[in-house]
């Protein structure tokens, strides 16, 4: 269940990260509810990975994941160009969550 939980926080905070964005500074309405509302979502549900899934494993796959899907979705909804350092960057930050997540007890 921990890995669902961080699952659905890691989805929660990129919801809330691209919202920040549409949010135009806390300026619009809905966007900064989604902001709260996601974040909010997101540090409980990382609380409750926290339980069962180390801290330092929880963070890593938390933060690169985080990072592709913010990444990946602002290039979707707000067309930011992804260059291909960019690409290789995030292959870079997946393969390492892997390699943390294969050699942590």
């Amino acid at each position: 269940m921990a890995w669902l939980y961080l699952g659905l926080a890691i989805v929660s905070e990129v919801i809330g990260t691209l919202a920040l964005k549409a949010s135009d500074g806390m300026s619009k309405l809905i966007p900064s509810l989604i902001v709260v509302v996601g974040y909010l979502t997101a540090f409980f549900l990382m609380s409750q990975t926290l339980k069962t899934i180390p801290v330092g494993v929880t963070y890593a796959i938390w933060s690169g994941l985080g990072i592709v899907g913010a990444t990946v979705g602002a290039y979707f909804l707000f067309g930011q160009a992804l260059s291909k350092q960019a690409l290789l960057g995030m292959v870079i930050i997946i393969v390492g969550v892997i390699v943390l997540n294969l050699n942590s007890k």
